[in-house]
């Protein structure tokens, strides 16, 4: 029976050609690229410190020889294949001075037949990597130049676009063996493809299993299929390759999203027999029964776009995701864990998978499948005229097989997204002279795609792009249809222009702030550091990306003092603008369907739009987007101009609830007060009129609307922070030492507005359990923080600037 006899072991790395290492061996890592294994070496500095990047470019241009040595003696199969999951991605691959094949697509695997090349001793594997710039420039040479976002040839190769940098990510163009490689014998016939087709009819689960072999013989074979111990089986006849079996489940439980029912997962188990009864080949995954639909009714207002599940609309709460690292190979299931546990504390929902960077791994979605974690993944075409001759047309076609292949098992993947961005370039990106009718993507978006999805797995849904407006005939960027893309805000608005939006659907989104503090210093060693200091700057990849943070605070926040202030400040106000931002649209359900924010995760240290940085620290962004993505929300939203209260219900059961809503001064003094009794449907939102006298301040600079008894307090201001009169903080703080870290008891004796302890100020290893709370005057909060190396208990770091800030600190220095 197959089994992968994995080859990663015994490997060296070489240059093949001129390099500033020269071109002895050093040791290599499989799986693992050219970049880790030097820096692995000591060859290399840490390409993510300071601005090193520069310094390794050479590393992308430069050829690379991977080799090993093996034995074989055991091998006695009809066939003998080399297996390589991942080649990155320009590689000759040669056994015993024998070519074997080549490659140019970092998306797919490979096989290749050894079976008359391989030695029972002695067996020489090498690999060698061509620089990708030239093999990209070279095929842009012969198909024309095409217009893109950056200044780099990403869209002439089939590779992983961020290596070539991004306005959130480093220019580091990897090659190596990056996934699995082995070698795999098998005798008679094997499962080639194996492509479960999931769906739910009534109470009954359907598993129809489309099977390809591929024979070394002729021989009638046996197909076999196990499901929560339903067995279905089939004949393949003597030289047939191709069959199917149908396994019907009765009373399936159901795979649901989180929060609408458990993730219920089923093994599915295909075998392949000989006609002797002789075991050949076994396949198994985790499968889910559960249905997708994609509503795009036409309506009074546009087109909708609502993600409906087992039948049930689901409001996307989601975030963007990048790859977590610009080095893929350094992330492991763990660290998938952690990060996506991280997205699920925040509340979301939804991932989507950026078309710049890769096909995650099965542990990503498996991960995802665990949870009920729902996700959207794009083709990988990202901001970029993509030309789709040849030698591009037949691999992104291969690749687009597989992956789709691949992935069709996992419950958790919702839809099938055509790209980032590039319907949307080519109508306003000035991309349409200089393409001057050359190819550009759209036969990628529009049919291959789409029949690959259709022909492979058409139990999903799939969408031409990101955004899309549904029809070549509207901007494919039209608020009112399909998906939206909104970067106005940021690049040029205010973040309160988000409120003249009414999308419905929001597919990105955001706001920069720098990482956490701990994790630009581990990553800048300026000193002073400034907010204008050279590896400050670096690790600021956006076009003007510093004038924007400082142009984002204007009429919000006043200009930071210094460099403790900027970063206090800047983070600050992007919690402010995001959650501005999903509070409106959301308040706009069932208009408006979903919101993913732009982004969840860094690849490295750098100033972005993330909530998590490129340490895994987290932002205040996070926390705020925590609030901001509760299932049962409590907003206040100008209506015709008067503060109005909206109640979300995104749970599956009504909500009631009675909540005090207050106007009252900083001081804490009341001066108005109404109790109102709210029942809002399942997944509905409800508009709630309040009564003047709390709408309607007697001083709109030190007043504000207090809401409690929802989940969160939900507040109010008359007037942004420049022009409230906050009282100078005044905190009581006892810190009670635990077995982890402490409890630090925070007692208001002011108004005091988004109290934050920065517990990486404090020891970078420490977290914090709250950030931004807002207290009026006797009011407390207890934090708790997890550290083991914190400061004493009456250590005057734990009740002062840098650790501990409120936004009254910048308002009345």
């Amino acid at each position: 029976m197959p089994v992968l006899r994995p080859l990663h072991s015994g490997w060296t790395l070489r240059a093949a050609g001129p390099a500033p290492l020269g071109a002895e061996p050093v040791p290599a890592t499989v799986p693992g690229c050219v970049h880790t294994d030097l820096l692995a070496a000591g060859l290399i500095p840490d390409p993510y410190v300071d601005a090193n990047e520069l310094e390794l470019a050479w590393i992308g241009r430069t050829t690379w020889v991977y080799e090993t040595t093996f034995d074989a003696e055991d091998v006695s199969g009809d066939r003998v294949d080399l297996v390589a999951d991942g080649l990155d991605t320009v590689a000759t691959v040669t056994l015993n001075g024998v070519e074997l094949g080549r490659t140019a697509n970092m998306h797919r695997g490979y096989r290749f037949d050894v079976r008359e090349v391989l030695r029972p001793t002695g067996n020489r594997l090498e690999v060698r990597f061509d620089s990708a710039y030239e093999y990209a420039l070279a095929v842009r040479d012969a198909v024309g130049e095409r217009p893109n976002a950056y200044d780099e040839p990403f869209q002439y190769i089939r590779k992983m676009a961020s290596n070539f940098g991004w306005d959130w990510g480093p220019t580091l163009v990897t090659a190596g063996i990056w996934q699995r490689i082995g070698l795999q014998e098998w005798s008679r016939a094997r499962l080639a493809e194996v492509r479960p087709l999931v769906t739910v009819d009534g109470g009954d689960g359907v598993a129809d299993v489309h099977v390809t072999v591929e024979r070394a013989g002729d021989d009638p074979l046996t197909l076999t299929a196990t499901v929560a111990g339903v067995t279905a089986t089939a004949t393949i006849p003597a030289g047939e390759t191709e069959a199917t079996v149908r396994v019907r489940v009765p009373s399936v439980r159901l795979w649901w999203p989180r929060g609408f029912g458990a993730p219920d997962r089923y093994d599915l188990t295909v075998s392949l027999a000989s006609s002797d009864g002789g075991l050949l080949d076994t396949w198994q995954r985790r499968i889910g029964f559960r249905t997708v639909v994609l509503d795009t009714t036409a309506d009074a207002d546009g087109t909708a776009f609502t993600l409906i599940v087992n039948g049930v609309p689901i409001f996307v709460r989601g975030v963007n995701w990048i790859p977590d690292d610009a080095f893929v190979t350094r992330v492991d299931r763990a660290r998938y864990a952690t990060r996506i546990g991280q997205a699920l504390d925040a509340g979301v929902n939804y991932l989507r998978v950026w078309g710049g960077g890769r096909y995650e791994s099965d542990d990503f979605y498996d991960l995802a499948d665990e949870h009920g974690l729902l996700i959207g993944q794009d083709f990988l075409f990202a901001c970029a005229a993509y030309p789709e001759e040849e030698p591009l047309g037949s691999e992104v076609a291969a690749e687009a097989h597989e992956q789709v292949l691949r992935l069709m098992p996992h419950p958790s993947l919702v839809m099938w997204v055509g790209n980032n961005e590039n319907l949307w370039g080519h109508e306003d990106w000035n991309w349409q002279e200089p393409l001057a009718g050359r190819t550009w993507g759209a036969g990628y978006y529009l049919n291959l795609l789409p029949g690959i999805v259709a022909a492979v797995d058409p139990t999903r849904p799939y969408w031409p792009g990101s955004p899309y407006s549904g029809t070549p005939s509207l901007h494919p960027n039209d608020p009112a249809h399909g998906t939206t893309h909104i970067w106005d805000v940021w690049n040029t608005h205010d973040y309160r222009h988000y409120a003249t939006y009414r999308p419905r659907f929001l597919a990105e989104f955001g706001f920069q702030a720098p990482p956490v503090f701990a994790t630009l210093r581990r990553a800048v060693s300026d000193e002073p550091l400034t907010p204008t200091s050279p590896g400050v700057l670096h690790h600021q990849k956006a076009a003007d990306g510093n004038t924007k943070l400082a142009r984002g605070l204007t009429g919000h926040l006043p200009a930071p003092a210094g460099f403790d202030d900027w970063h206090w400040t800047t983070q600050l106000n992007q919690a402010r603008a995001i959650t501005f931002g999903i509070t409106h649209f959301r308040s706009l359900r069932p208009h408006c369907m979903g919101t993913i924010l732009w982004q969840l995760n860094d690849n490295w240290p750098v100033t972005s739009w993330s909530t998590i940085d490129g340490d895994g620290r987290r932002k205040p962004l996070w926390y705020a987007l925590r609030h901001a993505y509760t299932e049962h929300l409590l907003t206040i939203q100008p209506r015709n101009g008067v503060p109005t209260l909206i109640a979300v219900n995104d749970t599956t059961t009504p909500w009631h609830t009675e909540i005090d809503v207050r106007r009252i001064t900083f001081n804490g003094d009341p001066r108005a007060k109404t109790t109102i009794t709210i029942d809002v449907p399942a997944g509905g939102t409800l508009t709630l009129p309040l009564p003047p006298e709390v709408t309607t301040p007697d001083d709109p600079s030190r007043e504000l609307i207090v809401v409690d008894g929802g989940p969160d307090r939900t507040a109010w201001y008359f007037a942004e922070d420049i022009d409230l009169h906050y009282p100078t903080a005044a905190t009581d703080v006892v810190v009670h030492p635990t077995a982890d870290g402490a409890l630090v008891e925070v007692t208001a004796r002011t108004f005091v507005r988004d109290l934050t302890l920065f517990a990486d100020r404090l020891d970078p290893a420490a977290t914090v359990d709250e950030q931004l709370v807002t207290l009026l005057p006797g009011e407390s909060v207890t934090l708790r923080v997890t550290g083991a190396a914190l400061p004493a208990a009456d250590d005057p770091a734990w009740r002062t600037a840098p650790a501990l800030r409120t936004a009254n600190d910048l308002t009345t220095r």
